[in-house]
C-alpha cells in the first residue's frame, strides 16, 4: 500500500519537471471544452478539470506502477494548488529569474524533443505551432516552475540535521529491519585520450578544407554535405543546430560561429571532436542557430602509445616514488569531469564516493575487481569516454574497499544522515507548506474530500 503522503510528495517533486519534461503534454489544456470547469483557485490563479486530467496523466505516463484511483486525482489537484501557493510566496519573496536563465532551460528542451522527434517541423506538427509560438507560449510557464523549484530549495536549505537528530533516527529502526549495506569501493583515476597520428589530423583537416571549398567556390549546401560527410549526430539533419545558448558549445565552436555574420561560413574551426564547418544562420542575444558539418579523426589512427607510456610513468610515480595520485590527476588528467577533484569518481545518483561495486560500469568494474589492498593502482586499460565512444586509457587508483555489512553508525554514517535530513525535509517541508495555505488564499470550486489530510 502506497503511503499518502509519500504519494503526494512523489507528485509533488514530479510535479515542476513535469512541465520542463513533458511540455506536449499540456498543449491542449489553454483550450478547455465547453464541458471543462473551474475545480480551485489561488489567488488570481485558476485551476481547470482538464488541466489536472493532463498532469495526473503525465504522471501515469512515468509511474506506470500506479494505478490509477480518485484518490489519486485529488492528490494531483493538492499537488497543482500547493505549486501556485508556493508561486505566490515566491512573488512575496521577490525571487527574480533571468530571462537567461528561463530562455537556457526552455531551448534545452525543445533542443532534446527535436533531437527524440527528428527534427524541427516534426515538433512544430506534434504541438501544432511554429518553435518561436513553443517558446513564446512556455515561457511564463516555465518561469514559475523555475522560481518555485528554487523557493523550495531555499527552504529545504535552512533545514539541517545534529548528529544526535541523527543517532536517535538510527536507533528508531528496529535491529532486524537494518539494511544490508552491499560491497561499496572509493575509486579515483587519471586518464589519458590518445592524441590523433600526425598523418590522421592531415587527412581530417585536409577533407574539411576540400568541403569547404565546395561551399564557398562551388556553390555547394552545406546542408547536403552534412548529410553525406558530417561524422556529427546532427549530420542527417543537415547540420543543424537548433537555437541554443553559446555556453552550450565547446569554446572553440561558439567563438568562431560569433564571429560571422548570418549566412557566413567559418574557417576549418578544430575542437576536441574534431574539424567544424559553421555556418552561422541567425543570432538572438547570447543564442544562435547554426548548421555544421564535423569530420572527426579516425579513430583507428590514434598515438595509443603516448597514453599508454604516459600512465604507466605516473603509475611508477606514484607506487615507486611517493608522488600524489591526486595532485598528477589534477595536472594530467584528460577527464574534465574528474580531474579537479583529484581524479575521485563518485556515485552519480548520490554524490558521495562510496560507490556499490555492482553498480559500476562492466569496463571498470572488471579493472577493480583486479585491485585488493587499498593504495593499489591498475596498470593502464583502454575504455569508452563518452557517448561518441571516444577510446581512452585509465589508470585506476583504489582508496577504499568496505564489504557488505548490516547498516551502522560508524561505517555508514553519511548515508544515514542523507535519509534522515531527508525524512527531515520533507516533515517539516509540509508543514511551512500548510502555513502557506493559511496566509494565501485558496478555494476550491468542487467538494475535495481529501483536503483536510
Amino acid at each position: 500500500m502506497i503511503n499518502k503522503l509519500t504519494m503526494r510528495t512523489s507528485i509533488r517533486l514530479l510535479l515542476p519537471l513535469l512541465a520542463l519534461i513533458i511540455i506536449s503534454g499540456t498543449a491542449n489544456a489553454q483550450n478547455p471544452t465547453v464541458s471543462d470547469k473551474i475545480v480551485a483557485v489561488v489567488n488570481q490563479n485558476i485551476i481547470l478539470k482538464s488541466e489536472v486530467d493532463d498532469r495526473l496523466r503525465e504522471f501515469l505516463s512515468v509511474n506506470q506502477q500506479v494505478p490509477y484511483t480518485e484518490s489519486l486525482w485529488y492528490d494531483m489537484l493538492e499537488s497543482m494548488v500547493d505549486n501556485f501557493v508556493l508561486f505566490e510566496q515566491a512573488k512575496i519573496d521577490s525571487i527574480v529569474v533571468s530571462d537567461d536563465m528561463v530562455n537556457r532551460q526552455l531551448d534545452q528542451r525543445i533542443l532534446q524533443l527535436v533531437q527524440q522527434l527528428g527534427s524541427e517541423q516534426e515538433l512544430e506538427k506534434m504541438l501544432g505551432k511554429s518553435i518561436p509560438q513553443i517558446r513564446q507560449e512556455y515561457r511564463g510557464q516555465f518561469r514559475q516552475e523555475i522560481m518555485v523549484e528554487r523557493l523550495r530549495e531555499m527552504q529545504r536549505g535552512k533545514i539541517q540535521i545534529t548528529r544526535p537528530e541523527v543517532v536517535e533516527f538510527f536507533r528508531s529502526i528496529p535491529t532486524d529491519s537494518l539494511p544490508m549495506i552491499p560491497e561499496t569501493v572509493e575509486l579515483a583515476q587519471i586518464v589519458s585520450i590518445p592524441p590523433p597520428l600526425a598523418e590522421a589530423r592531415n587527412l581530417a583537416y585536409n577533407k574539411a578544407v576540400a568541403l569547404r571549398d565546395s561551399i564557398l567556390n562551388h556553390g555547394a549546401s552545406i546542408e547536403d554535405l552534412a548529410r553525406r560527410y558530417s561524422d556529427g549526430p546532427s549530420g542527417p539533419d543537415g547540420g543543424l543546430l537548433p537555437m541554443m545558448p553559446m555556453s552550450d558549445l565547446v569554446a572553440e565552436f561558439s567563438a568562431a560561429a560569433a564571429a560571422l555574420e548570418p549566412g557566413g561560413i567559418s574557417e576549418v574551426v578544430e575542437t576536441e571532436f574534431g574539424f567544424h564547418i559553421i555556418r552561422l544562420n541567425r543570432r538572438v542575444g547570447d543564442r544562435i542557430e547554426t548548421n555544421h558539418i564535423l569530420v572527426q579523426v579516425s579513430g583507428d589512427q590514434l598515438d595509443e602509445e603516448f597514453s599508454v607510456n604516459l600512465l604507466e610513468t605516473l603509475r611508477d610515480s606514484v607506487l615507486t616514488h611517493g608522488a600524489s595520485f591526486s595532485a598528477l590527476a589534477r595536472r594530467h588528467s584528460d577527464d574534465k569531469m574528474t580531474a579537479p577533484a583529484g581524479g575521485r569518481l563518485i556515485n552519480p545518483q548520490t554524490g558521495e564516493r562510496r560507490i556499490i561495486i555492482s553498480q559500476l560500469d562492466p569496463a571498470l568494474y572488471r579493472l577493480v575487481l583486479l585491485l585488493d589492498e587499498p593504495g593499489e593502482i591498475s596498470p593502464p586499460r583502454s575504455f569508452t569516454i563518452d557517448e561518441n565512444k571516444k577510446r581512452a586509457y585509465r589508470i585506476v587508483n583504489l582508496l577504499n574497499r568496505i564489504p557488505d555489512h548490516k547498516a551502522n553508525l560508524e561505517q555508514d554514517y553519511d548515508l544515514i544522515e542523507r535519509i534522515a535530513l531527508n525524512q527531515k525535509q520533507t516533515r517539516e517541508l509540509a508543514k511551512w507548506l500548510s502555513g502557506l495555505r493559511e496566509e494565501i488564499y485558496v478555494e476550491y470550486k468542487i467538494t475535495n474530500p481529501y483536503a483536510s489530510r
